[in-house]
């Protein structure tokens, strides 16, 4: 499903950070543009990055 669509990113694109170290909505913004624009997809997207921890908490202790 698309989470941002101003910049056309996917819930497995954020999975996808998750798993490449992205811990905020300033890593996903910085790899994935989202919430760039417009704005309107930040609760999503740190949703969907809050729910790959839970998951997968591993992801989060590798990184942190």
């Amino acid at each position: 499903m698309y989470i941002c669509l101003c910049n056309r990113v996917t819930e497995k694109d954020i999975e996808e950070a998750a798993s490449n170290g992205a811990t905020s909505l300033r890593d996903l913004r910085s790899m994935l543009g989202v919430s760039s624009q417009c704005g309107t997809c930040e609760s999503a997207a740190m949703e969907v990055l809050f729910g790959a921890f839970e998951a997968d908490p591993g992801l989060y202790y590798q990184v942190a």
